[in-house]
């Protein structure tokens, strides 16, 4: 076999590498999405199911600082390593890119009221500064749900895209 068949032989099977390394990452991105996610829920349902008014206020203020931190690194890693290297137009696959423009408004959305709540709560420090967490865990509720539903069309497009690769 020639020299110039075997360098041509190892740049196909560089790039193949590099794909097969793409996939792996974004497979373990989709995966890590969704555990933090997961956490985020496990958090909103254990911060939303103590009494605020007769919990224990060191209590709260603990469930409520481990909620915003796992809320922060989810917003963060959907955002950096899903949403904005879509947006930065370095998607190639036209089915993800059309669902990414789709959804993004409702993601950047729920995006900002995260980093609002997270703001609004990141110091909180007695009872008077938690006062509205009820009705906010209420709207995060209901802002959560919706990126879910958003969010699933993505990652089950991804997920699919990943799988027919492997095949």
């Amino acid at each position: 076999m020639s020299e110039s068949k075997i360098h041509t032989i190892k740049e196909i099977a560089q790039k193949i590498s590099k794909e097969d390394d793409r996939r792996n990452q974004l497979s373990r991105t989709i995966n890590e999405l969704l555990a933090e996610r997961q956490d985020v829920l496990v958090g909103f349902v254990e911060l939303s199911a103590l009494q605020l008014g007769d919990a224990p206020l060191d209590d709260i203020l603990t469930k409520l600082k481990r909620f915003n931190q796992l809320l922060v690194d989810y917003a963060a890693l959907g955002h950096f390593e899903i949403y904005q290297r879509i947006m930065d137009g370095k998607e190639r696959r036209e089915s993800i890119k059309a669902i990414a423009s789709e959804i993004y408004p409702v993601i950047s959305r729920t995006t900002d009221y995260f980093v609002e709540f997270n703001d609004k709560y990141e110091g909180a420090d007695g009872r008077d500064s938690i006062q509205p967490l009820a009705d906010d865990l209420s709207l995060f509720g209901e802002a959560m749900a919706s990126r879910i539903e958003k969010e699933d069309k993505l990652l089950l497009e991804m997920s699919d895209q990943v799988l027919a690769h492997s095949s």
